[in-house]
């Protein structure tokens, strides 16, 4: 590609985030790297804070930076794996409780610095929140500060359903008024689409579109294997994912 050509252009990172949790943002954020990394690009994955993580051979696992590097092919350096995931705890619940219970809170400052250091030997991150923009990292800070911090483009992923166009537009304002640039939103399906609802799903990125002044990034259909080895969740997934040329263009 001709603009990866001499002085990189990418040379910050992308910020995908929810207007829930359970929305999806996994399988984009892996799209998107995954894409990124077939253009050439050498992006990477970052969870700063993983709840619900996994035990395995005696350290904390992260389900979700553990798909996004099986989608990709991206097979981290020495040291980089604690520099994609410098938090991670076992209980299911909100950061700032996980990191209370564990006597060790998220900070953004130390995010900040894991991203520094993971951009001094890649081109560009990919990072992924953990449930929706003003979910608290510990006492005082939320995800949205972490974002503020960062200040990298955002890509907004929500649902497709019923009561999707108030958690969507009341998202984009938020970081509208943080100062952060939107990418677009990406609007994902979680479960098989029922008939009834077909009216609502198709009337809802439309107004989201024009209320939020948003660019609509992708529609993505429900996957039912959702695995990174299989070939089909990559295929309907570019085929839904129309916005990739923004999210080059933005990273």
């Amino acid at each position: 590609m001709s603009e990866l050509q001499g002085e990189p252009r990418m040379s910050r990172g992308l910020f995908v985030t929810g207007t829930d949790t359970g929305i999806g943002k996994t399988v984009v954020t892996a799209g998107i790297l995954r894409w990124l990394r077939h253009q050439g690009v050498d992006a990477v994955p970052m969870k700063p804070v993983q709840t619900g993580a996994i035990k395995k051979d005696g350290r904390l696992i992260s389900p979700d930076l553990e798909f996004c590097l099986a989608a990709s092919g991206f097979k981290p350096g020495a040291g980089e794996m604690e520099l994609m995931l410098p938090y991670a705890y076992e209980p299911a619940c909100s950061p700032h409780l996980a990191g209370r219970l564990a006597g060790r809170y998220p900070e953004i400052a130390e995010i900040k610095s894991c991203a520094e250091k993971l951009l001094q030997k890649h081109h560009a991150i990919v990072v992924e929140g953990a449930g929706g923009i003003m979910v608290p990292l510990n006492e005082r800070q939320t995800m949205l500060d972490l974002m503020v911090l960062l200040h990298y483009p955002v890509v907004v992923v929500g649902r497709f359903g019923l009561g999707t166009i108030n958690h969507t537009l009341l998202s984009i304002r938020a970081l509208r008024a943080s100062g952060l640039n939107i990418v677009g939103v990406v609007f994902n399906r979680t479960a098989p689409p029922l008939a009834e609802n077909r009216f609502i799903e198709e009337d809802n990125p439309e107004i989201i579109a024009g209320l939020g002044e948003v660019p609509v990034l992708g529609k993505l259909d429900y996957i039912e294997n959702l695995n990174p080895a299989n070939p089909e969740v990559w295929r309907k997934f570019e085929t839904g994912m129309t916005g990739f040329k923004a999210v080059l263009e933005n990273i």
